[in-house]
């Protein structure tokens, strides 16, 4: 990866997918089926294992560090219950390799030479000294690395107590068998990743497998399957009582649609209606103009009436005047 994409993952991981307004390389959102819901909690056994003896290849979904973000800050409004399909991913894939280290177990219980109980006990005994020396010793190099000296030489110091504890146990099971068996290597399988450790290995070897990777990536695989089951009744619980609410509010938003679907009106209804009004507007239309050529029927007559009643009020004025004058002469 060139300084440039490291640069735009980076910025990805910080801002999410709509960062210069474009939209991301897969055109998928955060809650899209293909977007691998472990990788959105950080803890996908194919990004944690990748570049390890126990490499799973590339994840059958899509790993996005824009998407990631974009989740993280929706998951702020609300409450998408991913833990829970992490938590059965994580069980499915810690099941599965639970289920190759008894196969490997149940190998070397076949291949090696079967050992007394006693002898059995100390040998187990060197092999949890020996997986206690690792541990300290990559824990006390990471804290050195980290810049806390004081720390990491105390823990040197417990490794030297460890490892005297160590001799001890190995000149006990040494005693306890003959020097033949004693030179053949007893592997054991690491409870943890599945590796095979010797009861000869070195502190270095131990260290390396303690500090490295693989070891320590199963141990965040493992850890984070503990957090998730130690909530998993809780948050089953508050999934289903947000199923209930989303539900119940769905049924209420469909009361109310039936409720007011009579005064909705909308598609063929709308055209019946537009149609109606258009016939009821024509029919007035027809019975005003019916009125308006009736009244203009009417009117002549009325004017010829109004005409002969001024002219018999005019005649009959004007006989009462002629009238009076003959009087007066």
């Amino acid at each position: 990866m060139t300084a440039h994409d490291q640069m735009r993952a980076m910025l990805d991981q910080l801002m999410g997918t709509g960062r210069n307004g474009e939209t991301n390389k897969f055109h998928v959102r955060f809650n899209d089926p293909k977007v691998c819901k472990s990788f959105l909690l950080s803890c996908c056994p194919h990004e944690i294992l990748s570049s390890t003896r126990m490499d799973l290849g590339e994840c059958p979904k899509i790993h996005d560090l824009a998407l990631r973000a974009d989740f993280e800050k929706a998951q702020s409004h609300k409450d998408y219950f991913y833990d829970l399909d992490a938590m059965e991913h994580l069980q499915a894939f810690i099941s599965d390799c639970d289920r190759r280290t008894e196969a490997a177990k149940q190998r070397l219980a076949e291949t090696q030479e079967e050992l007394s109980a006693e002898v059995a006990v100390k040998a187990n005994n060197v092999h949890e000294l020996a997986e206690q020396i690792g541990q300290k010793l990559a824990k006390a190099e990471q804290l050195g690395e980290e810049g806390f000296v004081e720390e990491s030489m105390k823990l040197m110091e417990e490794v030297d107590e460890f490892r005297k504890k160590k001799l001890e146990a190995e000149q006990e099971y040494r005693n306890s068998m003959p020097a033949s068996s004693y030179q053949q290597q007893k592997l054991r399988v690491c409870e943890v990743c599945s590796a095979y450790l010797g009861i000869h290995d070195n502190d270095r070897r131990l260290a390396d497998h303690f500090g490295g990777k693989l070891h320590l990536g199963f141990i965040k695989i493992r850890e984070k399957l503990i957090e998730l089951e130690a909530t998993a009744e809780k948050r089953k619980e508050e999934k289903r009582k947000s199923m209930r609410d989303r539900d119940r509010d769905f049924e209420r938003e469909e009361r109310y649609r039936e409720r007011h679907r009579e005064q909705y009106v909308g598609g063929r209804e709308l055209d019946r209606r537009s149609k109606r009004h258009r016939s009821k507007s024509r029919e007035r239309n027809r019975h005003t103009e019916k009125d308006k050529d009736r009244d203009n029927r009417s009117r002549p007559y009325r004017s010829r009436s109004r005409s002969r009643d001024r002219n018999r009020r005019s005649h009959s004025r004007h006989s009462n005047s002629s009238d009076k004058k003959r009087d007066r002469d």
